[in-house]
């Protein structure tokens, strides 16, 4: 290159027009408003796979539970067999070591199930309430108290599992006397 082209293109770069700045201005006004835009993007898709994952551990957590409680449901009444039993042993077997063997195994299993969330519903002398107990007779003694667990009832975690069976209180049977027609009685 000879020193008269290097003096053009020199000439020729300083009379490159330089941009108007409002040009500048906007074009960097647009930039930044579609950075906003993918940002917010961004955030919305980062606040819908988080809620995604929380809905997805939610539903797994469920599907556990329900699991879990067709299963607890099946052994409850081999757990009430287990205590009838032990219940009704003569007095003459209570010493010896398979009765008291029978007795760990119920243990175990109460123990196993109440791992895993399951509680007993206390329910003797307390108010009936209906989304626990499940009335299956009326006595004579205090209304609205049970009187008597016919069966034992059970919760998984705060879920009603099975209801407890009971009887309920109707309060005292009194004996109205009867007026005789036309007696008119005083004031």
């Amino acid at each position: 290159m000879t020193e008269e082209d290097r003096e053009v293109s020199e000439n020729e770069a300083t009379e490159v027009e330089e941009p108007d700045i409002g040009t500048l201005k906007q074009a960097l006004a647009e930039e930044n408003e579609k950075a906003e835009k993918y940002l917010a993007n961004w955030q919305r898709a980062e606040a819908d796979f988080s809620n995604y994952k929380k809905r997805a551990e939610q539903e797994r957590s469920e599907l556990a539970n329900s699991a879990n409680a067709g299963l607890i449901l099946g052994v409850l009444p081999v757990l009430d067999d287990l205590e009838r039993a032990l219940a009704s042993l003569p007095p003459k077997l209570t010493g010896l070591t398979w009765v008291d063997g029978i007795r760990l195994i119920y243990r175990k299993l109460q123990a196993i199930l109440e791992a895993q969330g399951l509680s007993e519903i206390e329910a003797a002398r307390k108010p009936f309430d209906p989304s626990l107990h499940e009335a299956v007779g009326y006595q004579e003694g205090e209304e609205g108290m049970v009187i008597e667990e016919v069966q034992k009832g059970y919760k998984l975690k705060d879920k009603v599992l099975r209801p407890t069976l009971v009887v309920v209180g109707r309060g005292k049977e009194e004996k109205a006397e009867e007026e005789k027609p036309g007696e008119a009685t005083e004031v």
